[in-house]
């Protein structure tokens, strides 16, 4: 069976390459490309392919907004993210918004025509090293009942640091919110680390979350 597919990319080389390289193997057909998000939706409802390769960073309309609403035209298409981003942050925002698997562009030589291949199936695709990151997410992510435990242990000011850090506030806006000095706020995080044992940012905002800190979207 044909895999037909719409190339998303804003650098003509690269398109021009992957074109190339995909016209090599009679199970697929590049049936267009297109340069920013909105080119994306147009050549999709005109074209409608298999699957497209989403770069994330295009002018205009990036990848995330291009996927999310290409999916919401049309649920059937399958989304494989084409990317330089080895980031956890674009990895949950294109999975959220609907795509179907997650390549780094230098794996591209040996990964591609499988990750092509699984996604078009219907099953979902993820680079190595980010798989990892997701299998680490549930690995580390405290239980409910030792979330809690841990919260008990936070003073009120440790708290409050806790949840202007998950919102993405520097130590320095921390210390204004709070009137302190920077130096305080430095030391209102450390403590918070000491506690709980988390130092990366991703994981105090999922603590934050458990505790009701922000909500869900937030952070």
């Amino acid at each position: 069976m044909v895999t037909r597919i719409l190339l998303a990319d804003d650098h003509a080389l690269f398109r021009s390459g992957l074109a190339a390289l995909l016209s090599g193997h009679a199970e697929f057909d590049v049936v267009g490309e297109a340069a920013d998000g909105f080119e994306v939706l147009r050549k999709a409802l005109a074209l409608q392919p298999d699957l497209v390769l989403m770069d994330i960073g295009m002018p205009g309309l990036g990848g995330v907004e291009a996927t999310r609403e290409l999916r919401r035209q049309n649920p059937g298409v399958r989304i494989l993210a084409l990317t330089q981003h080895d980031d956890e942050g674009y990895l949950r925002q294109m999975l959220k918004a609907g795509a179907s698997g997650y390549l780094v562009k230098r794996a591209a030589d040996t990964e591609l025509f499988g990750a092509i291949r699984t996604v078009a199936r219907g099953e979902l695709y993820l680079h190595p090293s980010m798989a990892r990151i997701l299998v680490e997410d549930v690995v580390t992510r405290p239980s409910p009942s030792t979330a809690e435990a841990r919260g008990e242990q936070l003073s009120e000011r440790e708290r409050e640091t806790l949840q202007l850090l998950a919102l993405g506030f520097t130590n320095r806006e921390v210390a204004g919110r709070l009137g302190v000095s920077v130096k305080t706020a430095e030391t209102y995080k450390a403590r918070i680390s000491e506690k709980t044992g988390l130092r990366r940012r991703s994981d105090l905002v999922r603590y934050a979350r458990s505790l009701g800190l922000v909500g869900p979207e937030q952070g």
